[in-house]
C-alpha cells in the first residue's frame, strides 16, 4: 500500500497549525529543499528566500523575536491547478523585545509539490510588515 501524500489543502492547513502548535524547525520541514519564498512587500532583503536552508535560518533567526499566538480569520480558495491555493490568513503575535502585541493580515499563493511547500508567494501588509520591522531594528534585533 502506497503512504499517503498530503493535499495541497491538507499541507496549508498544517502550516497554518505549526506556525503556533510547532517550532519553526517543524515548520521548515513542510517546505520543499528547492524551496522559492517571496515577499514582493517587504524590504529587499527580505523580499526572497532560495532554498529550504535559507528559509530555515530566516525561520530560526525570527524565532526569537516574534512569538505567534494565533492564526485567524483564514480562508483557503483552491484554484483550478490542485497545486494551488491562495490562503488570507492574520497572524497574532507578540514582539519579544517590547512585549508589543501585532497582528499581520496576510495573504500567501502557495503551491505544494508531493505534500511540500515548493513554492509561497507572501503577502502581508506592508505598512505592518514595515512597522514590525522598525520595532524589531529599534529593539537590536535585527540591523
Amino acid at each position: 500500500m502506497s503512504e499517503h501524500v498530503r493535499t495541497t489543502r491538507e499541507t496549508v492547513e498544517l502550516m497554518l497549525r505549526t506556525v503556533i502548535e510547532g517550532s519553526r524547525d517543524d515548520l521548515a520541514d513542510l517546505y520543499a529543499e528547492d524551496v522559492v519564498v517571496t515577499n514582493p512587500f517587504a524590504p529587499r532583503e527580505f523580499q526572497e528566500s532560495r532554498g529550504n536552508a535559507a528559509l530555515r535560518a530566516r525561520m530560526t533567526g525570527f524565532a526569537q523575536y516574534l512569538h505567534y499566538s494565533e492564526v485567524k480569520n483564514v480562508t483557503i480558495h483552491e484554484t483550478a491547478d490542485p497545486q494551488v491555493a491562495v490562503v488570507e490568513f492574520t497572524v497574532v503575535g507578540t514582539l519579544a523585545p517590547t512585549g508589543e502585541g501585532f497582528e499581520l493580515p496576510s495573504i500567501n499563493v502557495i503551491q505544494v509539490v508531493d505534500g511540500l511547500i515548493a513554492e509561497s508567494r507572501d503577502h502581508s501588509d506592508g505598512l505592518r510588515t514595515a512597522k514590525l520591522l522598525e520595532s524589531l531594528k529599534a529593539a537590536g534585533a535585527v540591523s
